[in-house]
């Protein structure tokens, strides 16, 4: 991962504060059940949002949460357990939306 990859997090006094994570995963995660898989990690932990399919192959994951659930979450989406092959996982922090009931696929 690189500087590029990741945009500074909400400071850790924060923590507990909803936050909300816009993250887009590249590589060949398309038509491989990694939707569903981040969907079903999304609610284990406890997130809202959705996940969608962009047309240049990339997946987008939109969670809202505690930092350390969202954090979670993309421990879990760079991890080796992922279907299909991810090459990068890039995020931005911002405040949360409240708009989201659940996790949804789009």
């Amino acid at each position: 991962m690189t500087a590029a990859d990741r945009a500074p997090a909400a400071p850790a006094e924060d923590g507990d504060r909803p936050v909300r994570a816009t993250i887009w995963v590249r590589g060949k995660v398309q038509e491989v059940g990694f939707r569903w898989w981040t969907r079903a990690r999304a609610l284990e932990i406890g997130l809202n949002g959705y996940t969608s399919n962009l047309g240049d192959g990339r997946v987008q994951v939109v969670a809202e949460g505690s930092q350390p659930d969202c954090e979670r979450l993309l421990a879990a989406l760079r991890g080796p357990g992922t279907p299909g092959r991810v090459t990068g996982v890039t995020e931005i922090w911002g405040p949360t939306r409240n708009c989201y009931d659940g996790f949804a696929l789009r």
